[in-house]
């Protein structure tokens, strides 16, 4: 028989999760500030922002952007990390699952082809752009992930779809990457990642998405509260379960188009920001996606400012640094799970 938890650890849980936003706030503050000091021309640089033109541009109009810009990307990707495990009750879910990021990045090979020839470059696709055609790529490719997957209804199927529509546009961006070469040195930076051609605009953008998105989130949480506990349950509560379901892929492909058409492919922030939370707090979905969209933010932005302070005046891919971060933490947590098993056994 299932038992709710006693009211006392529910309030300890809430309180601990009010500390745990608070604490991520501040930490936010500071590596916004962090941020904006870090660069090609080091700390000093700041003393003189009042009386140099040059270093009020760099800081405005380059690090300001860049840091918030990075912040704002990490934010939707924790997001929608923590989405995608609570619809596919799967820790190991990621939001690039639907094939998204498959689609980001052949949206991005066709720009990249098109904006090079003229003879087929139409003039629509040459005014979206390579981020306008990225996050077209994402959402179509999420569109063709649930046509294939026949609905929201089959969590399952749903994820097979997912990882087939990956595939096959992957093989569809090579196939392009080898007939047109000049393409290759490119792709393969959107491929690593970078936030260092974030602008005030795309930031508007990026802050716009995460406010819908969060808030369309929070609204449908209690459907992965509900699905937590099976799918003939949730389905008996009277949820509509697919209308909801639909508004949370919606969320997604919204989540993580926006994150990628600006930022490239950044590996393990989707899939290691909401595993942070759960490893502090236990709280229900309306909490923990928010928690986890503060701490995927976090966990880009000190990735961005290590990329830049590591091998300065030069920078790390950001995406190679939260590839290595992100799968040695994971690496630790199983290795964890593992000999806490062995103990109980």
């Amino acid at each position: 028989m299932h038992r709710n938890p006693p009211q006392g650890a529910l309030s300890h849980e809430a309180a601990r999760s009010r500390w745990l936003t608070v604490g991520l706030l501040a930490l936010t503050a500071v590596l916004l500030l962090l941020g904006a000091s870090v660069g090609s021309t080091g700390w000093e640089s700041m003393w003189s922002l009042r009386d140099d033109p040059v270093v009020q541009q760099i800081v405005w109009d380059i690090r300001l952007p860049r840091t918030l810009g990075a912040w704002l990307a990490g934010a939707l990707l924790g997001l929608a990390g923590a989405v995608a495990q609570g619809l596919f009750r799967n820790p190991l879910a990621d939001p690039y699952l639907l094939g998204s990021a498959s689609g980001a990045a052949l949206g991005g090979a066709l720009a990249m082809v098109l904006s090079g020839t003229a003879a087929i470059g139409m003039a629509w696709m040459q005014r979206l752009g390579m981020t306008g055609m990225a996050f077209a790529g994402a959402a179509a490719a999420v569109v063709l992930t649930l046509v294939l997957a026949q609905g929201v209804q089959n969590s399952l199927r749903m994820l097979l779809a997912g990882v087939v529509v990956g595939v096959v546009l992957g093989a569809v961006r090579d196939m392009l990457e080898l007939r047109y070469p000049d393409i290759l040195q490119p792709m393969k930076a959107f491929g690593l990642g970078s936030t260092a051609f974030i602008g005030w605009p795309a930031c508007a953008l990026l802050l716009g998405a995460w406010a819908l998105c969060s808030g369309v989130a929070w609204a449908l949480s209690r459907v992965l509260d509900a699905l937590t506990l099976g799918e003939s349950t949730a389905a008996s509560l009277g949820l509509p379960l697919a209308p909801m379901r639909a508004g949370l892929i919606a969320v997604m492909a919204l989540a993580t188009g926006t994150a990628v058409a600006q930022t490239g492919l950044i590996a393990f922030v989707g899939l290691a920001a909401p595993h942070l939370v759960r490893s502090m707090v236990r709280v229900g979905h309306a909490r923990s996606i928010w928690l986890a969209s503060l701490m995927g933010g976090v966990v880009l932005l000190v990735a961005d400012i290590l990329a830049r302070w590591v091998m300065a005046p030069e920078e790390l891919p950001v995406g190679v640094l939260t590839a290595l971060l992100g799968g040695s933490y994971l690496l630790w947590l199983m290795h964890r799970g593992h000999a806490a098993r062995q103990v109980r056994g």
